[in-house]
């Protein structure tokens, strides 16, 4: 930013917001590069900011990798807000498909939802009421429907209504995260993988200034981002912040297939079943996470799934198990984001959600946006991270 040199304010809407240095762009350091984190350092990177992603790991690799990457708003009426958040990050998507491309990543094939018994079928029905009520598609299909048109390989009843969402999709989370950061790297900025953040510095007036990284480097930001997902609170811990989160493991089995037999993202009962690419499918159940701290092995978990999963999609019995992971899940205590800027120590913002498959680009717009113009959007309003302070 042009300028004079020193550090200085602006106001917005009433606040002083730090905009940094005037001699040079901000710096930041998004720590953690999965959806969240690379969604925020693309924008920021797009618009001129010094970024540099820190990971312990690969982008896109950890819990980004292993969810069931479906982007919904079906499944998020707890709230108004929080529904409308993301019915944001799903039109963020489709903005995001035609800015940087589709290929690999992108899936709007819609989802299915049906359920086995009386209560849940009565359940899933006044949802889709409500949502159709909130101007969201939702088509009653029957079974016999749903297999003569859009699952041929499905075993469920004829009678039975299934729901279908037009306008969800799936998303192949490690692609798009690699997509990302390969442009944001592109446009000048760093990436630090293999190193953890291992401290941060703040000083005299509170304000971010170092990051240390666990390879004995240092690094002089303006700006902490803190994206790092199941680690986010110790990363709070980092600035004395105590961000509180549920432990919420989840199992994701990927199974092999000669051909892949579904075409879409789908709720079976018991099951969830989607396709990941042109050879594997993934599943996962609630049902099973259930199962974790009784001492299940992984091993035993993915034969679970994939049991439920033939049942559903006899195809599934001559596939295999590829891959069985079991990961904590980012979920803030009361079950929703925690996005913005902390005031009390400045400089440093979360990005630390459930859902980051949908949410990503929507908070990685807003987020970018309120750093580097200090403007806090309404449509975080419900989710600011100051709402955990003491």
């Amino acid at each position: 930013m042009p300028g004079t040199g020193v550090r200085s304010l602006v106001i917005w809407e009433g606040t002083f917001v730090r905009i940094g240095s005037a001699t040079r762009p901000e710096r930041v350091a998004v720590i953690g590069v999965g959806i969240l984190g690379a969604s925020v350092g693309w924008n920021l990177s797009r618009q001129g900011a010094k970024v540099v992603f820190v990971d312990a790991g690969r982008p896109g690799e950890g819990v980004t990798n292993w969810s069931f990457s479906w982007v919904n708003a079906s499944n998020k009426t707890a709230r108004k807000s929080y529904f409308d958040l993301n019915v944001a990050g799903m039109a963020a998507h489709r903005e995001l498909a035609a800015t940087i491309g589709p290929d690999s990543w992108w899936y709007p094939s819609g989802h299915l939802r049906w359920a086995d018994e009386p209560a849940a079928e009565a359940t899933l029905l006044e949802t889709a009421g409500l949502l159709a009520g909130w101007d969201y598609r939702v088509e009653v299909r029957t079974g016999a429907e749903v297999r003569r048109h859009l699952e041929p390989a499905l075993t469920v009843p004829d009678e039975v209504p299934v729901l279908f969402y037009p306008d969800e999709a799936w998303v192949h989370g490690r692609h798009l995260v690699g997509r990302l950061v390969r442009q944001a790297v592109a446009s000048g900025a760093e990436h630090r993988s293999g190193t953890a953040a291992s401290d941060i510095a703040t000083g005299a007036d509170g304000s971010i200034r170092t990051v240390a990284l666990s390879d004995g480097s240092r690094l002089d930001v303006d700006i902490v981002v803190n994206a790092a997902g199941p680690s986010a609170s110790h990363v709070a811990g980092l600035i004395k912040r105590h961000l509180p989160m549920r432990r919420e493991p989840g199992a994701v089995a990927r199974i092999d297939c000669a051909q892949v037999p579904v075409h879409r993202a789908m709720h079976a009962p018991h099951i969830e079943i989607r396709p990941d690419g042109d050879a594997s499918v993934v599943l996962h159940s609630r049902e099973v996470d259930a199962l974790i701290d009784t001492g299940e092995e992984p091993a035993d978990l993915a034969r679970l799934l994939h049991e439920s999963a033939r049942h559903v999609v006899p195809a599934l019995g001559n596939s295999r198990i590829a891959q069985t992971r079991v990961v904590d899940r980012p979920i803030p205590a009361d079950g929703f984001p925690s996005v913005g800027a902390v005031p009390s120590v400045p400089g440093y913002y979360e990005a630390v959600s459930h859902s980051g498959i949908t949410l990503g680009p929507v908070i990685g717009r807003l987020l970018a946006s309120e750093i580097l113009s200090g403007k806090r959007d309404e449509m975080l309003a419900d989710f600011r991270p100051e709402r955990f302070s003491p």
